[in-house]
């Protein structure tokens, strides 16, 4: 017995080893050693299979075959001068597309660079693929270049990491990835590629082959090991796989859930409705969302990607005085909003209102619901697909007509003031305050506006006005300097006729201005309006009354139109001296980007007490 029980032990761990090494799939799959196929090719087929359109990246040896490829089947590489800008741009595309943005980077530093990226489209929900080099599967952990733990980088970061270990295994890893990131609360996916599961088996079979076989009979044992792991490596590599989409779960509310609030809002005599970007999300177009919310009637504060949902001069949507109307509101719909530090945490919500929460994400659906707010009805689902429902359930209710009048009667009486304050002078150069307005009236229908940097930033969420849906991008829950020139090169090749605006900090302008190299050279023109205060402004305000210096805030009235110079674009320098004709200056820049070239707005702008209070903490 005792015998037979250590053969059957023995027999299992043979069958085990021999699963291990690949002998029985090689049993059935052939190891086609003349092929000059690659791994590239099948990262490329399925990008292609899921209607990728653009792969962003900054080039490095390990993920060449993966460019090369895409390449030839049509999908577009753009390059940029940072890994994160990479990622910002697919982040953008993302965002405006629908689908899953893509980016490619080289192994080690390359990925590194791309963290705070990678974080800020976690938190952002923004469905992403990041692709990334490695050392050869043999070579991991052995002081390879470039090597180091990539996967336990990405893991805190991503709703999925998978380092691919054969060639065969790279199709249904994307596929799944690519399910992955679009399913339930959106997100970014991590996919590490070793360099040999990507470069055709000769090359492979020459760089990692036994050159010079130690003797003996470990000499034979490595030699064997060596040849059996590259076979089973490329191993059934170019049998047929399906590359179609996987099925992508989103996660909807409940019949009796819909019903109930739909009772709740029915007798609200004072309801609002909080939008965030989860709202924007897909399957429901933003068209049908807004049809949906003027159906409503009900007023609406739109945060995220969700501004510009009604338009530029919607009589619901209401800009200004939120912590008031929250105070007044009997019934709150927190669609795809967090109760996070945005919302003082929960806090700026009437504890006597009905709370209908409605959020993807559980987690972000109760985020501080035990201690300072609760939700009357708490429904896991997807936000937008939640309001098409309750206006289908509330066919003929209108929201009391005096409610929303009266809040944008307050929003007009505060925008009147905010515009008198533009109106006056500063200690020295321009209002910036004039200057936002200015250009607000004079952008074009169709422009997509990109928010980067925090003072000059704050105040234009206040003034200016984006013209339709999906046409602000800003960073998010992270707050994220640098997002710049990566939103802006996706947004221009995602609407490639439209005017893109970046509104920079002096500040942020610093994280991606050689990205206007790649604007030049992948003729993606837009227009970048700085607000030069030689200052970190949104810091050095609360610092020095604070703690009495300003240390560190300090920065310098930069040349940065000659600086876009350089790069290829057309810079402007504009000042006090020139307010007379600033319309004339900004008219320009917007037919300098018509004509193809990217320009840069260098304005100088002086210090006013607009937004004197808040915080950046």
């Amino acid at each position: 017995m005792e015998i037979g029980t250590a053969l059957w032990f023995a027999f299992v761990g043979l069958l085990f080893a021999a699963f291990k090494l690949g002998l029985l799939y090689r049993l059935f799959h052939k190891t086609e050693t003349l092929s000059p196929r690659h791994g590239g090719e099948s990262v490329a087929e399925v990008l292609r299979a899921h209607g990728v359109k653009f792969v962003f990246t900054l080039v490095g040896g390990h993920i060449s075959p993966i460019l090369v490829a895409c390449e030839k089947l049509g999908i577009r590489i753009v390059d940029t001068r940072h890994e994160a800008t990479a990622v910002f741009a697919a982040d953008a595309v993302a965002r405006l597309s629908g689908t899953v943005g893509v980016a490619a980077v080289t192994a080690g530093p390359g990925l590194t660079n791309t963290v705070t990226a990678v974080k800020n489209a976690q938190m952002a929900e923004s469905p992403l693929l990041l692709m990334g080099g490695a050392a050869g599967t043999l070579l991991q952990g052995r002081g390879a270049l470039q090597d180091i733990d990539q996967m336990s980088l990405f893991k805190p970061l991503c709703k999925f990491c998978a380092s691919v270990r054969k060639v065969r295994d790279i199709v249904p890893t994307m596929r799944k990835a690519l399910a992955i990131a679009q399913s339930g609360t959106p997100g970014p996916v991590f996919i590490e590629f070793p360099i040999d599961t990507l470069y055709p088996f000769h090359l492979v079979s020459r760089e990692f082959g036994v050159k010079n076989p130690p003797k003996g009979i470990m000499g034979k044992v490595v030699t064997w090991y060596l040849h059996n792991h590259l076979n089973n490596l490329f191993a059934g590599a170019w049998e047929s796989r399906d590359m179609t989409p996987l099925p992508v779960h989103i996660p909807q509310a409940t019949e009796d859930q819909v019903q109930k609030c739909i009772e709740l809002v029915s007798r609200a005599k004072k309801p609002v409705i909080l939008m965030g970007s989860q709202a924007t999300l897909p399957p429901i177009p933003a068209d049908k969302i807004r049809v949906a919310l003027e159906s409503l009637g009900i007023p609406c504060f739109l945060g995220g990607m969700s501004r510009g949902l009604l338009g530029r001069n919607s009589p619901l949507h209401i800009r200004q005085n939120r912590r008031d109307a929250l105070k007044d509101a009997d019934l709150v719909l927190l669609a795809g909003t967090v109760c996070d530090f945005r919302l003082s945490y929960g806090r700026v919500l009437n504890r006597r209102s009905k709370i209908i929460a409605v959020n993807r994400d559980k987690t972000q659906l109760w985020k501080n619901s035990d201690m300072f707010w609760k939700p009357t009805v708490a429904i896991q689902g997807d936000a937008g697909s939640f309001i098409l429902r309750l206006s289908q359930g509330l066919k003929g209710y209108k929201c009391p007509e005096d409610w929303p009048q009266s809040l944008k009667a307050s929003d007009f009486t505060k925008e009147k003031a905010n515009r008198a304050k533009a109106d006056e002078k500063t200690d020295q150069h321009l209002n910036p305050l004039s200057v936002l307005h200015r250009v607000d009236e004079l952008m074009a229908d169709d422009s997509i506006i990109v928010a980067d940097g925090g003072d000059f930033v704050g105040s234009a969420a206040y003034i200016m006005k984006p013209r339709g849906p999906l046409c602000w991008l800003d960073p998010g829950a992270f707050g994220t300097l640098g997002v710049g020139g990566g939103f802006a090169l996706g947004a221009k090749l995602c609407r490639p006729e439209s005017e893109v605006w970046i509104i920079y900090g002096d500040g942020s302008l610093g994280y991606s201005v050689a990205e206007f190299d790649t604007f030049t050279r992948h003729k993606t023109p837009v227009i970048a309006l700085v607000g030069n205060d030689a200052c970190w402004s949104q810091i050095s305000r609360e610092q020095v009354p604070i703690l009495g210096s300003n240390v560190a805030c300090g920065l310098a009235f930069t040349d940065y139109h000659i600086v876009a110079d350089g790069y290829g674009g057309k810079g402007t320098l504009i000042g006090r001296k020139d307010e007379d004709r600033l319309d004339d200056l900004i008219k320009e820049a917007q037919k300098e980007t018509r004509g193809g070239r990217a320009t840069l707005l260098n304005v100088l702008i002086g210090k006013t007490n607009f937004r004197e209070g808040s915080i950046s903490v």
